[in-house]
């Protein structure tokens, strides 16, 4: 056999961008979770930070300390493209602290809806994990959230408006990394599909956790 067949034997397969294989050849710095409201990035998001011994983050939170302000203030006093400029540098900020600590990052519903941002994390080479359910169990959680915080949301007051922005922003999550569906689950399980599929190891959970919220 010459060179260039032995060259050619031995050469790798090629993987395609974004299949769990390439996900996994090398151990990730950070995990960043997306979805729409009510797909439980955050509770999910704690417990893989907690069992992979990471720190957890939810990016609306970094916003707000850095912006000395809540997020519903930033929007009614200064209005969403302030905000958006404010979530673009908080992302920057995260993305750059990575090497120095893992974590796992939940962003808000409309961040990875905005170009520049997916943009910048598509080129980070972090995972995106883009957490799915149905809308009308998204609009359930939502729903019983809003009403254990004794809050009012004005997009739950339409079901019809609720699944229109859904459908809206759905076609750009879908361009994460990985889709994992969360209907029906409990975060353990949705926790465990996200560190198989990436070869992460986890720390054995304390006790079983509930449900996604």
């Amino acid at each position: 056999m010459n060179k260039r067949a032995t060259k050619a034997a031995s050469a790798s397969p090629r993987v395609p961008t974004g299949s769990p294989e390439r996900l996994r050849s090398s151990a990730p710095e950070a995990v960043f979770l997306i979805g729409f409201m009510g797909a439980g990035k955050s509770s999910v998001g704690a417990v893989l930070g907690r069992r992979l011994n990471w720190i957890f983050e939810d990016l609306d939170d970094r916003i707000e300390r850095r912006e000395r302000r809540t997020v519903a203030q930033i929007f009614r006093e200064s209005g969403e493209p302030a905000f958006r400029r404010a979530e673009r540098s908080a992302l920057q900020d995260v993305l750059e602290g990575i090497h120095n600590q893992a974590r796992v990052v939940a962003l808000g519903g409309g961040a990875f809806v905005q170009t520049s941002n997916a943009e910048l994390l598509k080129s980070s080479g972090v995972p995106i994990i883009f957490l799915d359910a149905p809308v009308e169990e998204l609009w359930e959680r939502c729903r019983k959230q809003a009403s254990e915080a004794l809050a009012e949301r004005p997009l739950l007051r339409s079901l019809d408006q609720f699944r229109e922005l859904h459908e809206k922003r759905r076609s750009h999550y879908c361009e994460a990394s990985l889709t994992i569906e969360t209907g029906g689950r409990t975060v353990d399980q949705i926790a465990d599909e996200i560190a198989a599929k990436l070869g992460l190891k986890m720390l054995e959970p304390r006790s079983q956790e509930g449900d996604v919220e």
